[in-house]
């Protein structure tokens, strides 16, 4: 068995790809590479198909129609041979020194105990014209050296949660649960990287600067003025997030904590795009996304609305958006997340 899969969606990738499997293929032997050509119309399935010639057992070429981001990871979580499980998307890149610690990492721990469910590492934003990079990392939340329990993750700052950039997942624990991703659907590595959660028992955390997030291509699904055109994706993600904290884990569940932190996160971002969209549709579908949460789970309202964010978010009137906009702005600025 492999020690690691890397699923690498692709879609019309052909210019950038190359920087994200060169970087893959530093794992040698111990790294299954499963480049997935999702219907592009460019030159992704030849690029896909030489490095699959050129480094047989090692890279593997599936073509499939295009279904969307969910349906490449879909595809790749059934035909992968990994012990663990990652997903890279075409245009980022990891660390050569961090991924052969990451391997290291991984098999001692299966040859100490019987692995783990999730191993989290530190991603960086690897943001186009910005000459000082900003990294995500979570030393001073979680422990180190040894696995841990939700019941040990620590505070995290409203710009720290665990996305699919952090994870390594446990192979079969995304099969046990039934992971599967909604395809024609964009930002779903967000449920990537929540679903699994409250069945994630035993978490490790290796602290070294493993994924290189590139963002400010033009176009880029993380865009602004591409996520407001597609608030519907966004509030859909949005919506399957809450209904999976709402029906999956209990308030006393020890993950509970994190999920809700991260939840109230999507729910800052989501009201905060339909206030930049400036329509009085957009304004009544945020206070309907608020409402609909009260209603369904008030116990999970309270504790969205009372974290910063989620008062920040719902400041009352036109003066209450303005400030809400500014304080949005002012964290773009100091983070470069879109």
């Amino acid at each position: 068995m492999t020690t690691l899969s890397v699923v690498v969606p692709s879609y019309n990738s052909a210019d950038f790809m190359h920087r994200c499997i060169d970087s893959l293929l530093v794992g040698g032997d111990d790294v299954e590479i499963l480049i997935v050509n999702d219907g592009s119309r460019d030159a992704t399935g030849d690029v896909a198909d030489a490095y699959a010639d050129r480094y047989p057992g090692r890279v593997r070429a599936i073509h499939k129609v295009n279904g969307g981001h969910g349906s490449t990871i879909n595809v790749g979580l059934e035909v992968a041979t990994g012990r663990y499980f990652k997903v890279v998307d075409s245009d980022d890149w990891v660390d050569a020194d961090a991924l052969a610690e990451l391997l290291a990492t991984l098999k001692r721990l299966d040859a100490d105990s019987d692995g783990v469910d999730m191993v989290l590492s530190n991603f960086v934003y690897e943001k186009e014209g910005r000459e000082k990079k900003r990294a995500v990392r979570y030393r001073r939340a979680l422990p180190q050296a040894r696995v841990f329990g939700w019941d040990e993750v620590g505070k995290l700052r409203k710009t720290q949660y665990f996305l699919m950039h952090s994870i390594v997942y446990r192979t079969e624990l995304l099969r046990e649960v039934g992971l599967r991703l909604p395809e024609h659907t964009f930002y779903v590595d967000n449920i990537f990287a929540y679903m699994p959660l409250p069945y994630v028992e035993r978490i490790y955390y290796l602290d070294v600067d493993l994924y290189r997030y590139f963002i400010g291509r033009e176009g880029q699904s993380v865009s602004e003025q591409v996520m407001i055109s597609r608030l519907d994706q966004q509030l859909r993600v949005n919506r399957m997030m809450t209904e999976h904290a709402m029906t999956e884990i209990s308030p006393d569940h020890a993950a509970y904590r994190y999920m809700t932190h991260y939840l109230e996160i999507i729910c800052a971002v989501s009201s905060t795009l339909l206030l930049r969209s400036g329509t009085d549709d957009a304004i009544v579908a945020k206070e309907a996304l608020w409402r609909s949460i009260r209603d369904e789970d008030p116990t999970l309202h309270r504790r969205l609305r009372r974290g910063a964010l989620g008062q920040i978010i719902n400041l009352p009137g036109k003066p209450g958006r303005k400030v809400t906009l500014a304080a949005y702005k002012a964290a773009q600025w100091r983070v470069g997340f879109n």
